[in-house]
């Protein structure tokens, strides 16, 4: 991933709170036919190695776990999306005094690179799982847990899976959000973002502001 030194973040505790408010991430690999990828969510154990570990699992029909689990040292790259956006040349006080603007999008994005294994292992998959539904039910005033399934069912549904841990190896994060613009052309922009309305534009407005003020 390109990242010039403005937009580039590289402190672990920022990405890793990226990770856990966007958990679905898009786990690429290279297989015999070229790039696979899934969309998966993960857990991300910060303790664990020097940047941290994600763990999820697939749909054991799924052949993208397969080829990559045959070679110990596999590398897998999973991107994690954070708040996005176009941001129009309009809101700039530049555009008024010159003109000389172009139409942008500012985001949020982190990359973990590392080696990625399957796991088969019934307690480790029975783990994840309650690990990843606690992480999203937790707060809900009934919240949901495995055990509330037949134990059977429970069974049958984890042989229908395979984990996926991968140590994370590098991590690289970048936030473009209008740090290369003066001042007043990132004020429209948070102004033009708050004036769409939606929670989305609200949510990378404030990163916006945020940035403008490191």
């Amino acid at each position: 991933m390109y990242v010039p030194r403005h937009f580039e973040v590289s402190d672990p505790e920022i990405l890793h709170a990226l990770i856990r408010a966007h958990p679905l991430g898009a786990l690429v690999v290279q297989t015999a036919d070229g790039l696979c990828a899934s969309h998966l969510p993960f857990v991300l154990h910060p303790e664990l190695g020097p940047h941290g570990t994600l763990r999820g699992h697939v749909a054991r029909a799924n052949p993208l776990w397969q080829e990559p689990a045959a070679h110990v040292d596999a590398h897998a790259l999973v991107i994690f999306q954070g708040p996005q956006g176009y941001i129009s040349p309009a809101w700039y006080a530049t555009k008024r005094e010159s003109g000389k603007v172009v139409p942008t999008w500012d985001y949020v994005v982190v990359h973990a690179h590392g080696p990625l294994r399957a796991i088969e292992d019934r307690v480790w998959l029975r783990q994840q799982i309650e690990q990843l539904t606690h992480a999203h039910e937790a707060g809900r005033v009934e919240p949901w847990r495995v055990s509330d399934a037949p134990a059977d069912y429970v069974e049958r549904m984890l042989g229908a899976i395979v984990g996926l841990e991968l140590p994370i190896a590098r991590l690289v994060g970048k936030r473009k959000l209008s740090q290369n613009r003066p001042a007043r052309d990132r004020q429209g922009v948070v102004d033009g973002l708050l004036a769409e309305g939606s929670d989305a534009a609200a949510e990378l407005a404030r990163l916006v502001g945020e940035a403008g003020a490191e």
